[in-house]
């Protein structure tokens, strides 16, 4: 399910941007990761002593069709680190050259992408969202081709590992024994609560289910489209990885898409708790050999557990619904009535961000800030209906407000705000970058003269689309 692999040399790397706090967690020694031998380093060029870099096997649903070898086209796995905490993480390059599982791609990455993946990475951390985060964006000083000339970078970046349902399916292809040795490691590396079970291979899948109902549900919460939800690109250790056409929803919609390849809108925002679901069942079908040895028996207890998902995602969707509008965990809401509120934002064309935050102005007795609610009608109604309840429970004032603030950000990665330090980036000016990682870090907290951090996209990016970087 690998092979050892070289990146690419790069003669003349330079660190664009080092995720010092991330490297103290990692107990990575920040003064020499800014070294010649650090950057080296963090494009696979100095390896020290214990590592074997190696290309990873998978296969995977892309878009519905199934290749039964993917692999690290233009990624390696650089080697493991042990936390202080004991937990167990991938150190992982992207852009480090071409290896067996290229195909017909070139193997590298250029600066813009790269540098998209440490800012959504960090927004996640913020949010509390399970996630891989860039450790560190390294210019090659070397050119990519694509629609354009583009400068080239590497992305080092950390995970709880790089298992994916893809590697089910592919593990599942080479054998029963195959599919039971990824199986035993994996719950020892991400699930060791079930090392004693009697029916792993179903507890193993129940319990990733249940984290991507959860990480689904978070992503819906602020707005975030992963645009590529294919199963290579499905983590079985509930993180969010590979950040590609990615981006954050400005005016509300059930079918808004970014990214340029998905001609169909499969991997529209309103649909990614379908396709969550969709791509466990491909998981499921890897693992009927181990869940029953009767094939019929097998597929008729995969899908009983299978269909238990949208009721997890609700669950987990609704939980967070309540924390965003004030409500105590325990409250007792319909999720017609949430479902009522997006409609609003939805007719209204309203953007989400500012819509969800400004709910607590209401909370403190104040009025909405977002001009189009407050000409709907129906909101004023949904409004009025929502203060009742809340008074009904006791919950009103300042403690709801603050509630609401802690779990409806004020800032997100705004597609024209990224793309603009993207391009500043990719021409060498770091400033746009760093100010917009700066603010993320916090991103609950309004602060003054940082209002065009909350501006919707303007109309003229009308059409605005995000692009997978290969």
């Amino acid at each position: 399910m690998f092979e050892p692999w070289t990146a690419d040399e790069v003669p003349d790397p330079t660190a664009l941007i080092v995720n010092d706090s991330l490297a103290k967690d990692l107990k990575i020694d920040v003064d020499w990761l800014h070294s010649a031998d650090g950057t080296k380093f963090l494009v696979g060029n100095f390896v020290v002593p214990g590592m074997t870099p190696v290309a990873q096997a998978y296969a995977g649903h892309q878009f519905g069709g199934y290749s039964p070898v993917l692999g690290d086209g233009r990624a390696l796995l650089l080697g493991e680190l042990v936390e202080p905490s004991g937990n167990r993480v991938d150190l992982h390059l992207k852009g480090s050259g071409r290896t067996r599982f290229s195909r017909s791609g070139d193997g590298k990455a250029a600066v813009g992408p790269m540098l998209r993946e440490y800012i959504l990475g960090e927004a996640m951390h913020a949010y509390g969202i399970p996630t891989s985060r860039a450790l560190a964006v390294v210019a090659t000083n070397q050119t990519v081709r694509r629609q354009e000339p583009l400068p080239g970078a590497v992305l080092c970046r950390v995970a709880s590992s790089h298992i994916r349902v893809g590697s089910f399916q592919y593990a599942s292809a080479l054998g029963v024994e195959h599919l039971q040795r990824l199986l035993d490691y994996s719950i020892n590396r991400h699930y060791p609560e079930l090392r004693s079970s009697t029916d792993q291979a179903l507890d193993f899948f129940e319990a990733t289910m249940q984290r991507q109902a959860e990480l689904i549900a978070k992503w819906m919460h602020v707005g975030f489209i992963h645009g590529v939800m294919n199963t290579d690109n499905m983590a079985i250790s509930g993180e969010t990885i590979d950040y590609g056409p990615c981006a954050f929803m400005d005016t509300y919609s059930e079918l808004t898409v970014f990214s340029s390849i998905d001609h169909q809108g499969r991997y529209a925002y309103g649909r990614q708790p379908y396709i969550a679901q969709w791509n466990l069942a491909r998981l499921v079908e890897a693992l009927l050999p181990l869940i029953h040895s009767d094939p019929d028996s097998a597929v008729r207890i995969a899908t009983e557990r299978l269909n238990t998902f949208p009721q997890r995602f609700e669950s987990a969707w609704n939980k967070g619904m309540k924390s965003k509008l004030g409500f105590a965990s325990d409250a007792q809401v319909s999720p017609e009535f949430f479902h009522r509120l997006l409609a609003c934002f939805e007719s209204s064309k309203a953007d989400y961000t500012n819509s969800m935050r400004s709910l607590s102005s209401i909370a403190r007795g104040g009025v909405t800030t977002v001009t189009e609610l407050a000409d709907s009608a129906d909101f004023q109604t949904w409004k009025d209906e929502w203060n009742a309840l809340l008074k009904a429970q006791g919950h009103a004032g300042d403690a709801v407000a603050t509630q609401m603030d802690a779990n409806n950000p004020a800032y997100i990665p705004r597609n024209h705000i990224v793309e603009m330090a993207l391009a500043a980036g990719s021409n060498g000016d770091l400033q746009p970058m760093n100010e917009l990682v700066a603010l993320l870090k916090d991103p609950f907290v309004k602060r003054d003269g940082m209002d065009e951090y909350t501006s919707p996209m303007p109309a003229d990016w009308e059409g605005y689309q995000t692009f997978c970087g290969t």
